[in-house]
């Protein structure tokens, strides 16, 4: 269409871009409520950085973690045993609007850098320890 991308051109600047945005929404607390919605770790490991540094409490009410259900449990669950506020996000809607972000979804986290390849090293992991 003969425009520029609006999207970052490597996964780098668009984590460093996502990491920015949750700085400046940390740092503007008094305006915004916060919605770190992310299978990216390292973002979540860098919100609860965020919030330690700044003595803001684990539970603060204007700040919430989101996977998508199914994924990225391993996230989900250890933010929600250390106390911050973790919520499981279901896409609805029409099927040819939804159709179409779970597909990307599949992809961004379908190869073996992505989540899924992280979850099935976790997985396989607990198996191991389990001595299944």
């Amino acid at each position: 269409m003969n425009y520029p991308s609006p999207v970052w051109q490597t996964k780098h600047e668009t984590d460093k871009n996502y990491n920015a945005g949750l700085k400046y929404c940390i740092d503007n607390l008094d305006v915004f409520h916060l919605s770190n919605a992310t299978h990216n770790e390292d973002s979540c490991i860098y919100l609860a950085k965020l919030m330690n540094e700044r003595k803001i409490p684990n539970d603060h009410p204007k700040i919430i973690s989101s996977q998508l259900k199914g994924m990225s449990d391993n996230i989900s669950f250890t933010m929600a045993k250390l106390g911050y506020n973790v919520q499981k996000y279901i896409p609805y809607g029409p099927v040819m609007q939804v159709i179409p972000y779970l597909i990307r979804r599949a992809q961004e986290n379908t190869s073996v850098d992505g989540q899924t390849g992280r979850e099935l090293e976790l997985i396989t992991k607990e198996i191991e320890r389990r001595g299944i």
